[in-house]
Formats: structure tokens, C-alpha cells, sequence
């Protein structure tokens, strides 16, 4: 079934959506840490089919949670060979083209990375360039925040890592 493009009468204002989403993956050796699309030094990486990109897994998941239009795993599943150790980026790139064809604009991103270590306050601003020129909005609209668990809990031994995020849109003039 085809999905319909959001349509507002003549001299109506733009419609506001908001989204939420999550993800979480688990640390292991000999793979690459990537986070908002920037590698990171560390001595693990994230598990996941793709390239298990937390941050941007759950804003894919906020902007399609906005337009109610599933999850990311409903348009990449894992079981499907093409996204095997895709770049999350990419992900983004198609959610963003789903998006416009249903006549939405990502208005803003609000997200939070939650891991023990390490520490990535430096790779934020770079976080959140990458993902502005991506989503076609100002970098100013995008946040990108990180904290840790306090020791608790996996993410607090340090086990995996999670991502919280939210996603304004509102629809195209």
C-alpha cells in the first residue's frame, strides 16, 4: 500500500510532528567505534549488522517515529544482506529521502549518548556538523550531548553503549 503524502490546506500553518527514539549496541574487539558518523579512537567498536552507529540509529528512528513511519528496522532489516556493515550515514541519507517524499522537513534533532568511555566531548561539534549537512538543516538545530551511567548497569561496566534521541519535522511549504 502506497503512502500518501501530507497534504494541508491552502493558507494552513505547517504541521509540527515529533519523534523519539533508541538504540543500544553492545562493545567488542576488532571493530571500529563510530558515533554521529565519526570514527572514534578506542580499542572496541559497537556489534550490530551495519556499522552499528547508535547515535544515528536512533535519530533514524526519531525522524521516522515523527512521520509514523515505523523503525529503522522495518526499512533495514537485519536480516537483509544489503545493509550488512552499511554506513549508518547512509541509513540517515535514505530515511531523510522517505521523509521528502512524504512532504517532511526535519525541523530539529535533540540526542544523548550514554557510555562509560570514552569520553567524546571533543568529536561532538564534528557529530553534529556531519549530521546538519545530512538532514539539510543548520548545525545549530542538531544537539548532540553525551553522559555516562554512573557506573551502573552495562552501560556503566562499560558493556555497550545507548542513545536516546528526539526528532522535530513539520510539513514542506
Amino acid at each position: 500500500m502506497a503512502k500518501k503524502r501530507v497534504r494541508r490546506k491552502s493558507g494552513q500553518s505547517p504541521l509540527m510532528r515529533v519523534g523519539f527514539g533508541y538504540d543500544v549496541h553492545q562493545f567488542a574487539d576488532n571493530r571500529r567505534l563510530i558515533l554521529g558518523g565519526v570514527t572514534i579512537p578506542y580499542d572496541q567498536g559497537l556489534i550490530g549488522h551495519s556499522d552499528a552507529d547508535v547515535l544515528l540509529h536512533a535519530i533514524c528512528d526519531a525522524l521516522l517515529g515523527a512521520a509514523a513511519m515505523g523503525d529503522i528496522g522495518q526499512h533495514f532489516p537485519n536480516t537483509d544482506p544489503r545493509f550488512k556493515d552499511i554506513s549508518s550515514v547512509e541509513l540517515l541519507r535514505q530515511v531523510l529521502q522517505l521523509l521528502k517524499r512524504r512532504g517532511y522537513a526535519v525541523v530539529n534533532i535533540d540526542s544523548t549518548l550514554v557510555l562509560q568511555r570514552p569520553k567524546i566531548a571533543e568529536y561532538i561539534p564534528a557529530m553534529q556538523k556531519l549530521i546538519a549537512q545530512e538532514l539539510k538543516i543548520e548545525s545549530t538545530s542538531v544537539s548532540v550531548k553525551a553522559t555516562t551511567n554512573e557506573g551502573m548497569g552495562f552501560v556503566g561496566r562499560g558493556e555497550g553503549c545507548a542513545a536516546y534521541a528526539v526528532a522535530s519535522l513539520q510539513t514542506q511549504s
